[in-house]
């Protein structure tokens, strides 16, 4: 059965990137299968294998003994505020971000992680058929974060043509930033999250492909990084502080404002429901919303008695952020570890309407002309985004039980 849901979900998710495509006669069919197995390998690696457990288990351990550095700065900021057995998400899952900014940008200032990025990104892009420049995007966006990383390429920005601009803007929205990768690790299991990382990244490339192919001559394979020792240490690592607890007051700002407007929107539809059915029924806009997301729940191999559950989480996603809907995945009580663990994998990416404002807003502060074009692309990058989350959710359930 497993496999059947697989198969189906492969050509649903295929075809509704093939509708929008731009460039149907273009596609590299061969590529997209290359990419499809090492999504599956991975997934059955990390998720099935007890190499995969020790590996997950040894990444996970790491971010563990990094938030408890976190937390001892956390500590002595806020004192008493910061309890040991008491949980609260300002202090356990925001204020980390800070500690992880730093060691990100010590990490880059040292040179080790453009020398893992470029090593990386060039077998990434044997494996996946595309560009030295989309390669390096793909992993650098799963490091810097969806907007600093167009910093790095303002070099290069100004002559990319729009499909390449497509396909960097996609990376920047199916994947996630490494800084918040321990945030997440708080509120779901690090299993998924660590799966969700690789699968995005391929997926990322595949729904590219399809909606938007095209081919890369050799002598405009290139790549032009900006120096990133233009500052000296302290400087640099003042700079990369600051931008963690400018991410964390965002993230926080933006749960406050979601999280208050869905209680709104949805105490807004009771309302109208209660009166239009006299009070014999009600519903809210997520329950709603869940209804219409049921049927692409079902199509990752949610089970039917939970797909509504899923898909309300899918559409609040989408609507508000990832963090919105993982803080209010544990107040939805019976649902089985197979849907959960599919629904982690889909929640893990910045495919959201949000992000539109944030890709095209960092694009636009680097070069005009291209930040407009990109923001042309809002809503067929949102849509492509969203079909990442799909095959990864999709890929996952074949091996959670």
């Amino acid at each position: 059965m497993k496999y059947l849901i697989l198969l189906i979900s492969l050509i649903v998710i295929y075809l509704l990137a093939f509708l929008v495509s731009n460039n149907k006669r273009n596609i590299q069919h061969k590529w997209l299968i290359s990419m499809l197995l090492i999504q599956i390998i991975f997934a059955f690696i990390f998720l099935n294998t007890s190499v995969g457990s020790t590996l997950i288990g040894g990444f996970a351990d790491t971010f563990a003994q990094l938030l408890n550095f976190a937390n001892i700065g956390t500590t002595f900021v806020f004192g008493n505020l910061v309890q040991k057995d008491s949980f609260v998400f300002f202090f356990d899952v925001l204020m980390p971000i800070v500690f992880v900014s730093a060691i990100i940008g010590i990490l880059e200032y040292s040179g080790i992680l453009g020398l893992v990025i470029r090593g990386v990104g060039w077998v990434l892009s044997k494996v996946s058929g595309m560009g030295r420049l989309e390669s390096y995007n793909g992993l650098a966006t799963l490091i810097f974060g969806q907007s600093e990383v167009f910093i790095s390429l303002k070099k290069q920005l100004g002559q990319l043509t729009p499909p390449r601009l497509y396909t960097l803007c996609a990376s920047a929205m199916s994947t996630v930033s490494m800084s918040i990768v321990g945030s997440y690790m708080h509120l779901l299991q690090p299993r998924y999250v660590v799966t969700a990382l690789v699968l995005n990244l391929f997926g990322g490339f595949m729904i590219s492909s399809i909606i938007n192919p095209y081919k890369v001559d050799p002598e405009n394979d290139l790549l032009v990084l900006e120096n990133p020792r233009r500052q000296n240490f302290f400087e640099m690592l003042g700079e990369y502080i600051l931008d963690g607890f400018k991410v964390a007051i965002i993230v926080g700002a933006m749960l406050i404002g979601y999280i208050a407007l869905i209680a709104l929107v949805n105490a807004i539809f009771v309302k109208i429901t209660g009166f239009a059915f006299q009070g014999a029924f009600t519903v809210d806009f997520q329950t709603l919303a869940g209804y219409f997301f049921a049927p692409f729940a079902i199509l990752m191999g949610v089970t039917p008695a939970d797909s509504i559950h899923v898909g309300s989480l899918m559409a609040t996603k989408l609507f508000s952020n990832e963090f919105v809907a993982m803080t209010e995945l544990p107040h939805y009580k019976g649902m089985s570890e197979r849907s959960i663990g599919i629904l982690s994998v889909f929640l893990v990416s910045f495919a959201n309407f949000s992000s539109i404002g944030i890709v095209t807003g960092a694009i636009n502060a680097l070069n005009a002309e291209q930040g407009r074009e990109a923001a042309r692309m809002g809503l067929r990058l949102l849509y492509g985004a969203t079909l990442v989350s799909l095959l990864s959710g999709t890929i996952a359930g074949l091996f959670i039980s």
